[in-house]
């Protein structure tokens, strides 16, 4: 039985008259007689009979409102459940996070839901393609990933993808390199530098073959390492310069690593967390990502100010 109808069989119960339902209920009486003739026909008995101009409850009636009764004071408690749920969310987020991204982002996501009690987070770190996230997110709540910002993977598909950060991409050398005393760096300053990279089709490599083709030769890469803070240990011993991520690269200050924008040039990668549209519509999940949006704006704070 439709639970619309059966609180329009319990307002008839209590007001006495179709009238009187129709006018708490904003309907016409018509249309409540209407439903509470669809309603005997769900249940299969009478449930009204007529009353002079009106209707009352048959034996029958008095007994579905009765149970109506149970039913809608459990609906209540359950609709309070739900509202204190979007208020204290409760549940397990299964979160995914690429490597560098885990050390820029994780512990402050950590550290901000740890007082919310019934909040179970699952972290793993996992490096995708832009082209794997989609079945990436089919086993986590939230993948948050990255690529170049020139193009958009995730445009007209399925996924719900919220913003985090843009994060300029620099480029790394060792602090005794001749360009390291520069503030910013032309590409053409670059065309004879050994390059260490990342596998073809992972994001930053896209950007620097990107940038290759804006300065019309083709970078001379040497080795291709996917884990960034490998790729820091080389650059700073002096085997090669990179593309590396302002924010999350370990430079220790300049001791470790110079980093140098590139000059005239926009080179940056955009860190976006996606959602499969079930996770992003639990309010445990958007807790996740609202903290994970705090944590980005925060830590773009934090590096821009102290750069």
């Amino acid at each position: 039985m439709d639970v619309h109808r059966l609180r329009l069989l319990r307002e008839l119960a209590v007001r006495g008259s179709v009238t009187a339902v129709a006018q708490a209920s904003n309907l016409t009486p018509s249309a409540v007689s209407q439903q509470l003739k669809v309603l005997a026909r769900e249940a299969g008995i009478a449930l009204t009979v007529p009353d002079g101009r009106g209707l009352r409850l048959t034996e029958a009636g008095a007994a579905v409102v009765a149970g109506a009764d149970e039913v809608l004071t459990a609906l209540g408690r359950l609709d309070e459940t739900v509202a204190g749920l979007r208020d204290h969310p409760l549940g397990t987020v299964r979160v995914a996070l690429f490597p560098s991204a885990a050390r820029l982002l994780l512990p402050g996501l950590l550290r901000r839901t740890a007082d919310r009690d019934g909040l179970v987070l699952r972290c793993r770190d996992l490096d995708l393609r832009p082209d794997e996230v989609p079945a990436a997110a089919a086993d986590a709540d939230v993948v948050v990933t990255h690529h170049d910002e020139r193009l958009d993977p995730f445009s007209g598909g399925r996924l719900r993808v919220r913003s985090l950060l843009r994060e300029p991409l620099d480029v790394a050398l060792p602090p005794g390199h001749p360009l390291a005393a520069r503030s910013a760096v032309e590409l053409t300053d670059l065309v004879d530098e050994d390059w260490i990279s990342v596998e073809v089709g992972w994001p930053v490599d896209d950007v620097l073959r990107s940038l290759g083709l804006v300065s019309g030769t083709a970078p001379r890469i040497v080795q291709r390492i996917n884990d960034f803070s490998v790729t820091e240990e080389l650059v700073a011993d002096g085997h090669g310069v990179a593309l590396l991520p302002r924010f999350s690269t370990d430079d220790r200050g300049g001791t470790r690593l110079a980093l140098r924008p590139l000059a005239g040039v926009r080179a940056a990668r955009l860190v976006r967390a996606v959602c499969r549209p079930d996770a992003a519509t639990r309010p445990v999940v958007r807790l996740v990502l609202d903290e994970l949006a705090a944590e980005a704006d925060a830590v773009r704070r934090a590096r821009t100010s102290s750069s």
